[in-house]
């Protein structure tokens, strides 16, 4: 770097300067260009002469000015850009800067304010694709520098005005996911004055956060904290809550999302029931493992999920329920009871509430944006076959031992197993999280605090009971968890590092007997224990594959939703209008879900409060005149954008949809389907310049033959492919570029 640094001082370059571009007397009408070369203090200037480049700059066609300036994004550097303008000197604008994500929207919006169309900016990436992967190479960075320079002038010159559109907006909005997550955004709509569809599978709200016994760091009661907001979601004037219902169909764009949702029967008149339990003590099938409970205990065919569910209302299960699977319950069946002879128990026990002729419903709405808030499910505890869960009955899952310990729960909050207190309890952590052998490298974030919890609240029910927490590593993240995890060791909880390799039952007896590997100090151990906890990951809802298909989002490597991007825009997806929060994106805890929830209201509300959204103005257009209408470019189109007029049989483009990916480009055989912005023109331009032979190039001709030998002999290759299929002869040698 020493050499560098003696050919080149970047601390010389002054904080500005500028020059006269060559087409300086050029008419008003043809492209006058602008090129603007920014320091980014030293980001780029450190590495790349910036004043060469702009000396460069200046001698390209097209170009009336150049100049370079510390910081271009600053309002002094912008002043630059409004100052030209407003002298009419240019009607083009180059910025070689940073890249488009950081700073084109800032700089379209320069030109905007000052009478521009804002489609007439582009942007040369210097810094991502200069200065930064070419910091030790400060002369070929310069001249890669100028390169790029030049292919953005050779495409500015070829730009074209595009106008934005508007649409309105539907000040409605749909949430998909009725949890913790999605309980916190409907609210913050409806509290913003604006009526939310709330859609849950579920016969009540609430999701996995309402089965929790306490919240960790703090210990709070899960329900004191969810009861109060799950009413108030429930009593809402602006909420219509849609429990026990799913999302049929989805079509439109933002601002008119075309919905429609089955209201699966209850077989119940929720206005009528009371919330009593005369239905339930006549039912005549009480055996149905209790799913809130994690099958630890049972219900009965007609049930309500847990007591504080909202809507309070009990449902029909329609696959136990024997008059709805079998035909006949006691003396009744359906025909009976239409003929008035004979009624199930359920219906003498509470007559007037219960309706077997209750029948699926679709209603139909529209929705000016969307939510996914869907959730996780937790991972298959048998893809860790060693661990014995189903084989061994001491062995359970983490969210089993919260309904254990659940004042609501199967032991009324008591942790026994078989009436029993369990005198030795170990907690294995990252149970289907960081294991690459089950498919799920990602880490599940929340495993290792709420086994702390668990491990805590087990100790301080069970002070004589030994309490181990088997782990690879603890990852105490967020506020206050580092204390906690503190204060938990300190209550005689014994951490052991290692994940075990086996558990296999005590001969003779009901315990097993817990094998591993202390990695801390290299020993091996075995470890009876009357209790093992599994630490359960989280993995994505298995059920919600649906409504990917029908939002149509992208989802990651491990099968979670795909953001549109994961620092800059978390909750965005690549459609506008569909937002997604919670841990359908990705594992965390119910702080980050409640956040999310709560950001992508305000996302929503952004749209709803405005009445109209702009939609994307670089999409693709269709030229009706040489259009065929194969539908080949609707068949490649991700976004459902792409339709075929039967009556001119073009195809058209809903303009609204269309997010200009350049898909329908890329296979229309006659050229019909372009991109606005994005021509091909412009695009070619960009190649040429790239592949420009100039003395600031740095592509040889190749030793081996003359480019006049290799443009003849690919011209000699077109003219015999032309001759044999008919086309033109000679047709593919425009392709080839001269020598010159």
């Amino acid at each position: 770097m020493g050499d560098l640094e003696e050919e080149y001082d970047y601390t010389k370059i002054p904080p500005t300067g500028s020059a006269e571009g060559i087409a300086a007397g050029a008419p008003e009408d043809s492209p006058r260009i602008g090129v603007y070369v920014c320091h980014c203090g030293i980001n780029i200037k450190m590495t790349v002469d910036v004043e060469d480049v702009m000396r460069y700059a200046a001698s390209l066609p097209n170009v009336v000015v150049a100049r370079h300036y510390i910081f271009m994004c600053s309002d002094p550097g912008q002043d630059l850009i409004r100052k030209d303008l407003a002298a009419g000197r240019i009607n083009r604008v180059v910025v070689a800067s940073c890249s488009p994500r950081m700073h084109e929207p800032t700089f379209r919006k320069t030109c905007s304010d000052s009478g521009l169309n804002p489609f007439y900016y582009e942007m040369a990436n210097i810094r991502e694709h200069c200065s930064w992967p070419h910091g030790d190479f400060h002369k070929e960075a310069t001249e890669k520098a100028k390169e790029l320079v030049r292919s953005a002038v050779a495409r500015s010159a070829l730009l074209e005005p595009i106008e934005e559109k508007l649409v309105d907006v539907k000040p409605e909005a749909l949430v998909i996911g009725g949890g913790v997550t999605g309980m916190y955004a409907a609210l913050d709509i409806a509290n913003g004055g604006y009526k939310v569809h709330l859609v849950e599978s579920k016969p009540s709200i609430g999701g996995h956060v309402a089965q929790l016994s306490r919240t960790f760091p703090t210990l709070e009661r899960t329900a004191s904290l969810l009861t109060p907001r799950m009413i108030e979601v429930g009593a809402h004037p602006n909420i219509d809550l849609m429990t026990y219902s799913e999302v049929e169909e989805i079509g439109g764009y933002i601002g008119n999302f075309d919905v429609k949702v089955k209201r699966k029967p209850r077989y119940i008149d929720t206005e009528k029931c009371k919330d009593c339990t005369p239905c339930i003590e006549a039912c005549p099938v009480k055996d149905i493992p209790d799913e809130f409970n994690e099958g630890l205990s049972t219900r009965s065919a007609i049930y309500i999920p847990f007591p504080f569910a909202v809507p309070p209302a009990y449902t029909i299960d329609a696959e136990h329920c024997l008059l709805l699977k079998e035909g006949k319950c006691g003396d009744a069946t359906l025909e009976t009871i239409k003929e008035g002879k004979a009624v199930p128990p359920c219906m003498a026990a509470c007559p007037g509430v219960i309706d077997f002729e209750q029948k699926e419903e679709i209603e139909e709405f529209t929705a000016g944006t969307i939510i996914v808030a869907t959730g996780y499910d937790l991972v298959n505890p048998e893809v860790s076959a060693e661990y014995k869960y189903g084989v061994y009955p001491n062995v359970i899952t983490s969210m089993e031992f919260e309904r254990l310990l659940s004042p609501g729960g199967p032991t009324g909050g008591k942790i026994e197993l078989n009436g029993k207190e369990p005198k030795d309890i170990m907690f294995i952590s990252c149970v289907g999280s960081r294991n690459k052998q089950v498919g799920n490298e990602y880490c599940s974030r929340v495993c290792c605090m709420y086994l702390a919890k668990q491990a805590y609240l087990a100790k301080e029910q069970l002070p004589d009971a030994n309490v181990t927490v088997c782990f690879q590593d603890v990852r105490a993240f967020g506020k206050g968890f580092e204390e906690f995890y503190g204060d938990v060791k300190t209550k005689g909880v014994f951490y052991m590092r290692g994940l075990p390799g086996e558990i296999y039952k005590k001969p003779g007896s009901d315990r097993v007997v817990v094998r591993g590997e202390n990695t801390l100090i290299g020993e091996p151990y075995e470890q009876e224990a009357d209790l093992v906890v599994l630490g359960m990951g989280l993995a994505p809802n298995k059920d919600v594959e649906s409504i990917i298909s029908m939002l149509k989002l992208s989802t990651s490597v491990d099968g979670f939703l795909m953001e549109a991007h994961p620092k800059l825009r978390p909750v965005d997806t690549a459609t506008d209008g569909i937002f997604i929060a919670g841990c359908c994106v990705s594992p965390k805890d119910i702080t980050d879900s409640i956040a999310q929830g709560k950001a992508t209201a305000s996302g929503s509300l952004r749209y709803l409060v405005q009445g109209r959204a702009v939609i994307e103005p670089a999409i693709s257009q269709i030229d009706e005149e040489i259009c065929i209408g194969c539908g080949r470019c609707a068949e490649v189109c991700p976004y459902g954008a792409l339709e075929l007029d039967e009556v001119r049989h073009v195809m058209t483009v809903n303009e609204a949809i269309c997010k200009g990916c350049g898909g329908c480009n890329s296979v229309c055989p006659s050229g019909a389907a372009t991109m606005k912005h994005y021509r091909d023109r412009q695009v070619y331009a960009q190649i040429d310049a790239l592949t420009e032979v100039t003395d600031v190039g740095r592509l040889a001709e190749p030793e081996s033959a003359s480019a006049a030998e290799v443009a003849a002999e690919a011209s000699a290759g077109a003219a015999d492919t032309g001759s044999e299929t008919g086309e033109v002869e000679g047709a593919e040698t425009e392709a080839v570029p001269s020598a010159g």
